[in-house]
């Protein structure tokens, strides 16, 4: 097993050499990188979900060639290699150059298109990345980062620019000894995975982003077509077993439409829990005060053979509720095919109670409408606490990018300030380079102190002075 030392002294070597490509080159070497995913992502997929356990084999195919696809095209015509803009008027050029070593920490519940995208912003910016994959997922990345090699040396880039760094141990502080070894090493962290490695890389005394956590409560109003958002949130809900922190854990619907919306969500697979199945249920997904691992990112069939309940045909199960908080852990994040019901009766309660969820898990992550009332959209947008509102969308689909929306691509999602991180962004190749601002003299433009003041004295007065 490399030490720390070994892998990071071979990494500067690889990127030294690397910062001197053109950007011809680096887009080179980011397609290659992208190719490797891209054409292996059904035996990618196949690997993970038997390394791992969770989620499903077609899902997960799918999840690898679109997020590669998706932050391929972002990246396809982007500037990252010296000028990347000009203001004349203001005399800034700004000059892109590498942040060097990058140490990634890549989550359990996507071995694969998490450190393809990882790999593929951070050599955007000629930099050479460091991968940490979850113990559970060790082999996908080792795996994963061969097919990568294969590709490098087609395009004549130094392999070590991409390196696998194995945290798999018996001992578990010995696997968590190493990544804080390595986050200190390295000139920037990016951990895409829990709160205690999101805080353990913001300890590390190295410039960190993070990630927040998910628990994505979605509105839905008397205006929504509710055809299309019960198709969104079906399809969105079941994705891969919800591995994604982007999955819908809560939905808020209007009373007027309550049961017309459960009886769509019905009709596409969702199992209405009753109040004896609700407790089997929650009895199944908690233990000893936090999600049964067994239960993670697993098939509705396991959910609800181990839950006892007889609903081996469901795709998703609903399960209504009032309250928020500890007591109520159906109000927080699951991980699992599960989402939780609420009836709201006014909006600015319904709004009001949306945060509450939020305050309690997910703050800052994400939040979801089906609405086409555009005063909902926008009280919804301005009230609550997160870096992203999707409207009318699949959530667990658009919130880290899509065709069919502005948003970047990514697998990496912060949450501000919010949810403890340092920015509230889709992390994307923009996070990994450091610019170079070349100020240039221009005519000096200094306003007067009317210009400036003026409103303000005339509202409030002024002393000479």
């Amino acid at each position: 097993m490399n030490t720390v030392a070994e892998v990071v002294t071979r990494a500067r070597e690889a990127q030294s050499a690397y910062e001197s490509y053109t950007q011809e080159q680096v887009d080179a070497v980011v397609t290659a990188v992208a190719w490797a995913g891209y054409s292996n992502a059904e035996s990618l997929a196949e690997l993970a979900v038997q390394e791992t356990g969770l989620g499903n084999y077609e899902d997960k195919v799918r999840k690898n060639r679109r997020k590669t696809f998706g932050t391929l095209r972002d990246l396809k015509h982007a500037r990252s290699v010296g000028v990347i803009d000009e203001n004349r008027a203001r005399g800034i050029t700004k000059i892109a150059k590498p942040v060097g070593v990058i140490a990634a920490s890549t989550p359990i519940t996507n071995p694969a298109a998490t450190p393809i995208h990882n790999m593929l912003v951070t050599l955007k910016g000629r930099n050479a990345i460091v991968l940490a994959p979850h113990p559970k997922a060790d082999g996908t990345c080792g795996t994963l980062v061969r097919l990568v090699h294969q590709e490098l040396h087609k395009v004549g880039v130094p392999t070590d620019i991409v390196q696998h760094f194995s945290l798999k141990s018996d001992d578990k502080a010995h696997s968590k000894e190493r990544l804080r070894e390595l986050m200190e090493a390295v000139d920037l962290v990016l951990v895409t995975a829990g709160p205690a490695s999101v805080r353990a890389a913001y300890q590390s005394g190295t410039p960190a982003l993070g990630v927040g956590r998910g628990n994505v409560p979605v509105l839905i109003d008397a205006s929504a077509n509710v055809e299309d958002a019960a198709d969104k949130i079906a399809s969105s809900a079941t994705f891969d077993y919800a591995t994604s922190c982007s999955s819908e854990n809560s939905l808020f619907i209007e009373e007027s439409v309550y049961v017309t919306v459960l009886n769509a969500l019905q009709s596409r697979g969702g199992y209405l829990v009753s109040r004896e199945e609700k407790t089997l249920l929650a009895e199944a997904l908690w233990k000893e005060g936090g999600l049964n691992r067994e239960l993670v990112a697993q098939s509705p069939r396991i959910v609800a053979e181990t839950a006892g309940i007889d609903a081996t045909d469901a795709k998703f199960f609903l399960v209504e509720e009032e309250g928020i908080g500890k007591a109520f852990p159906f109000s927080g994040e699951k991980i699992a095919p599960v989402v939780t019901v609420y009836r709201w009766r006014n909006f600015s309660d319904a709004v009001q109670t949306i945060q509450r969820i939020l305050e309690y898990q997910g703050l800052g992550h994400s939040i979801g409408i089906h609405s086409t009332n555009e005063e909902h959209i926008k009280v919804l947008a301005h009230r609550t606490k997160v870096c992203r509102v999707l409207v009318n969308q699949a959530h667990c689909i658009g919130n880290g990018g899509d065709f069919a929306n502005g948003l970047d691509f990514t697998l990496s999602l912060a949450s501000g300030t919010w949810g403890g991180n340092s920015t509230s962004d889709n992390i994307t190749y923009k996070h990994f380079l450091n610019i170079t601002r070349l100020s240039r003299p221009i005519s000096a433009t200094p306003p007067t102190e009317e210009e400036l003041f003026g409103d303000y004295w005339d509202n409030f007065g002024h002393d000479a002075p």
